[in-house]
């Protein structure tokens, strides 16, 4: 890896922040969902619906973000351009006014937002995650999907949670660390206010690793007997096989968060993916117009969108 993979992460964060994407018009999503330990549930998020549509696109944020970061903006964007309607989805927490949080594995998120009132009349769902939410994507196909989805896309997903963790935890990880446990930090501040929490806010605050958080934090919520129970648990390089939707994993070279090296041993045997890896990038940022090799046009998320209206 090398400064091109920090410059294409860091600069369309930078970028789209300074100066946010157009997106489509959106009105407020919700549904509710049961838990055992927390119980009734509401997940939230961003739909974008334009009248006559058939098809969807379900967008699942990565770790720390949201249905308001860049790249999930930029996904309703291009969705809307190909004349589908979009649904940037919230998992547990992450609109920061929620009762609970999520984890890399928790697809009853994904599960509860396909089966709401407002997508049951879609005939095509497709599913596209980035980062962390691409790891949720995976194991949820790979399990009892909904018969209506068609296709999947996943952006730099950490599929072995293990080996993504303990680089980012790395010293020359430290300003991505510092903005993703930020991230959950917000969202772990908001549920302390509604109900008792594993550690003490205060307490809290202070973790300032990857691991640490998943062990103290992750963990004791969700039923894992520490964070290595649950990377092995939850991460999508174990049932990669399993999956038999048309799916396409997109994986960066340099990317400095998910290294390929924790990646590329998984994809040798992941036959029933279309797998690329691409020189071009970081972490979920990439040049406007770069080339996946689909056969498409456009930016990443348009010639995704393409492929999987029509996936080969």
């Amino acid at each position: 890896m090398n400064w091109r993979g920090h410059f294409w992460t860091l600069g369309p964060f930078l970028r789209h922040n300074l100066l946010p994407p157009r997106v489509p018009d959106w009105r407020r999503w919700e549904t509710s969902l049961d838990d055992r330990v927390v119980g009734t549930l509401r997940l939230s998020g961003r739909l974008t619906e334009r009248g006559a549509a058939d098809t969807i696109v379900v967008i699942v944020h990565g770790l720390g973000g949201s249905a308001t970061s860049y790249y999930a903006r930029k996904a309703a964007r291009a969705a809307d351009d190909a004349g589908i309607d979009s649904l940037r989805l919230n998992l547990r927490g992450a609109d920061r006014v929620g009762a609970d949080y999520y984890h890399a594995g928790l697809t009853e998120d994904l599960a509860a937002a396909l089966r709401s009132r407002a997508l049951e009349g879609y005939e095509n769902i497709l599913l596209l995650g980035y980062s962390l939410g691409g790891n949720m994507i995976l194991r949820y196909l790979a399990g009892e999907p909904d018969p209506r989805i068609r296709a999947a896309a996943t952006l730099c997903s950490p599929i072995d949670l293990e080996a993504g963790a303990r680089a980012i935890d790395r010293p020359r990880g430290f300003f991505y660390r510092h903005h993703v446990l930020n991230g959950l930090k917000e969202i772990y501040r908001n549920v302390a206010k509604h109900r008792e929490v594993p550690v003490p806010l205060r307490e809290a605050l202070r973790i300032d690793a990857i691991e640490l958080w998943d062990e103290r934090i992750i963990a004791p919520r969700h039923g894992f007997a520490g964070a290595e129970d649950y990377w092995h648990k939850t991460s999508a390089c174990h049932v990669l096989d399993q999956i038999q939707t048309p799916t396409l994993f997109i994986a960066a070279e340099r990317d400095p968060m998910v290294l390929i090296d924790s990646v590329l041993p998984w994809l040798q045997n992941a036959t029933t993916l279309r797998r690329i890896v691409t020189s071009h990038g970081g972490h979920v940022g990439f040049p406007q117009r770069v080339d996946l090799g689909l056969g498409t046009k456009g930016t990443v998320e348009s010639q995704i969108i393409q492929w999987m209206q029509a996936p080969t």
